[in-house]
């Protein structure tokens, strides 16, 4: 991972406003994804991560603003289009009872059909590939809703990988795992972001969020305070403004990146 990125970002929110039932959540948001990059949006709950991300990927319209996809508002495109370069892994997905494996990870590539264009080899193939290539193949003949919940991670992400798209956007894909599936799964989206793809996620773990990512997004009250590399972002002074967190900072000593160290009232050792 790198801290530098000087590629023209293929997504973007332009002075965006945004929220649910005439209630705005964020606004007058500029935000630039860095291509090729790990981002990961920060902040406390409510604060706007996830409409931010949705709004990002044209699930919510913006009241105000626009989503620009590689250079063209994404109000323009046609659903499928917007398929075909963003795929999309919403906060906790659920799979018809009884789906296999393999049928849901071939739905991503639903974007690519039409009366013109059936099912092929092409499809077989990609979907074979991607099932090895994030390690759940022979889970392929399983249902999804016998897996576990870093198993069932995977195979949604391969459902997005299906897709055949270089833009990933995961909201919370490590949400309600324990320590050890959420490593596993944000482990894959490393080895994804390191072959070449970009990654727009929203974590809650500040730790995990600092160690898996080149670019960090801090939010509070739908405003952006802070973006940039972790280490220049995560600082005590930010975590008091943002999270109300008093903590100590120091090196991480698996990754040597920042590490958070949060302080309880119970502890008054500064």
């Amino acid at each position: 991972m790198t801290d530098l990125y000087i590629d023209e970002p293929r997504l973007q929110a332009q002075s965006i406003a945004a929220g649910y039932g005439g209630k705005p959540i964020i606004g007058d948001l500029d935000l630039d994804i860095p291509t090729g990059a790990v981002t990961t949006i920060i902040g406390p709950n409510g604060c706007g991560k996830s409409t931010l991300l949705r709004t990002l990927a044209r699930l919510i319209k913006p009241t105000a603003g626009s989503v620009v996809l590689d250079g063209k508002d994404i109000g323009e495109y046609r659903t499928k289009e917007v398929a075909t370069k963003l795929g999309l892994l919403p906060q906790s997905p659920i799979a018809p009872e009884g789906l296999t494996v393999a049928d849901l990870v071939a739905r991503g590539r639903h974007p690519h059909q039409s009366w013109i264009r059936q099912w092929s080899s092409t499809d077989e193939d990609i979907v074979d590939a991607v099932l090895t290539q994030t390690g759940i193949r022979d889970l392929a003949d399983r249902t999804v809703d016998s897996l576990s919940g870093g198993q069932r991670q995977r195979v949604w992400i391969s459902m997005t990988l299906a897709q055949g798209t270089d833009l990933l956007l995961l909201d919370e894909p490590t949400t309600f795992l324990d320590l050890s599936h959420a490593l596993d799964v944000l482990d894959l989206v490393n080895d994804l972001h390191e072959e070449g793809r970009t990654v727009l996620m929203v974590l809650h773990d500040l730790n995990l969020a600092v160690r898996y990512s080149d670019n960090l997004v801090a939010m509070k009250e739908g405003a952006v305070i802070a973006q940039g590399p972790p280490s220049k972002v995560i600082t005590e002074e930010l975590l008091l403004e943002v999270f109300g967190l008093r903590s100590k900072v120091v090196a991480d000593p698996v990754s040597d990146r920042p590490m958070i160290v949060p302080i309880g009232r119970s502890n008054t050792t500064m």
